[in-house]
């Protein structure tokens, strides 16, 4: 893998890994259409902790807080810490991508990374996230996420293992669902990444350094999906303050059927 291609593989990773747009799908797709070789899904992993930083870094108070909280809560008298069990409601929120990453391993590093399963996966959940949409209450403020409601956003986001489905869309399509407002919807959308990602990761990170991909394009691509990462968070969070997902879900419908397209004319490989 060549700097360069590193360098926009990144930029394509810190752009969509925030936008309910499919991250992985992107970063399967783009080196399909430029010719490339298919980067595989511990590269695409491990790329995940440019974005990983980059969500850290922007949330980096209220991860204190958390941790701060959790260690409070070991008073008694200080057991009902918000921070605390926000940090409680994340991790809850990981364990069942956790579990379905040890169990769809296989497929996830095989079968699931077909276009024909990329394309239809970014229609479908386009054609339910605009049901959401307009059925949703979005009335909810973030303080009034309950553990019921991180299992429920923590099994949507096991689906996001599946190319095509975006990790942020799915549990953004849930937590609004639950009645969340668009913009604390994605705010615990973006915090539940940090252990998911984090753990993906670090798990896939041996994997790539034996691979022939090089430690300087490694390296390049992790910096532009942490810059670009930070400033997608940033404008997201702008943009659903008053604006809805409707935009996000007609790109996913044009993009999923130009990639049937060139599948079925036999101009892209799946």
């Amino acid at each position: 893998m060549t700097t360069i291609e590193a360098a926009i593989l990144g930029l394509v990773q810190g752009i969509t890994e925030f936008l309910p747009i499919s991250s992985t799908a992107h970063l399967r797709i783009v080196p399909a259409l430029a010719g490339w070789p298919d980067p595989g899904a511990a590269f695409t992993a491990v790329l995940q902790l440019g974005t990983l930083a980059a969500v850290i870094g922007y949330f980096l108070r209220d991860l204190v807080a958390m941790v701060i909280g959790a260690v409070a809560a070991r008073d008694p008298a200080k057991r009902d810490n918000p921070s605390a069990r926000q940090l409680l409601y994340l991790i809850v929120g990981t364990i069942p991508v956790g579990l379905a990453g040890i169990l769809l391993k296989k497929f996830i590093e095989g079968s699931f990374r077909s276009l024909w399963v990329v394309a239809s996966a970014l229609i479908v959940v386009a054609l339910v996230l605009a049901y959401v949409e307009r059925t949703a209450r979005h009335q909810r403020d973030y303080d009034s996420i309950r553990l019921r409601d991180a299992l429920i956003i923590g099994c949507a986001q096991a689906l996001a293992l599946i190319p095509g489905v975006s990790r942020s869309g799915i549990t953004l399509l849930a937590a609004m669902g639950l009645g969340l407002k668009r913009e604390a919807a994605a705010r615990f959308s973006f915090l539940l990444s940090v252990p998911a990602v984090a753990a993906a990761g670090i798990f896939e990170l041996p994997k790539v350094l034996k691979a022939h991909i090089g430690g300087a394009p490694l390296l390049i691509g992790l910096a532009v999906a942490f810059v670009s990462g930070y400033l997608s968070i940033a404008w997201l969070l702008r943009f659903l303050r008053s604006r809805t997902t409707i935009p996000f879900v007609i790109y996913r419908v044009a993009l999923g059927i130009v990639i049937l397209a060139l599948l079925f004319s036999g101009r892209l490989a799946a």
